[in-house]
């Protein structure tokens, strides 16, 4: 499996609706390492990286997010991995 990363920036009703709890347990469960963080201006950042397909799963689960989200658009950038993440974590 080829090994990827993947920066997001998710926008719409994304804060106050437990999205990085959503983004958090979807990662871990994908085996991805990385971070989740809401943005000051009111999106939320992802980063992840992982095998390149389980990196498109959770951009899948990015689009639709959690009960009581309302996703209005997902900005996905690709990359090569730098390794430098050993958990996915949320951060505040």
């Amino acid at each position: 499996m080829s090994q990827a990363s993947v920066s997001a920036v998710v926008y719409g009703r994304v804060q106050g609706v437990f999205f990085r709890g959503f983004v958090s347990r979807r990662a871990r469960a994908l085996g991805l390492t990385g971070y989740v963080r809401n943005l000051p201006q009111g999106g939320v950042e992802v980063r992840a990286e992982g095998e390149s397909e389980k990196l498109e799963e959770l951009v899948e689960h990015l689009r639709v997010g959690p009960p009581g989200a309302r996703v209005e658009r997902v900005e996905v950038n690709r990359s090569e991995p730098t390794g430098g993440l050993s958990h996915f974590e949320i951060r505040y």
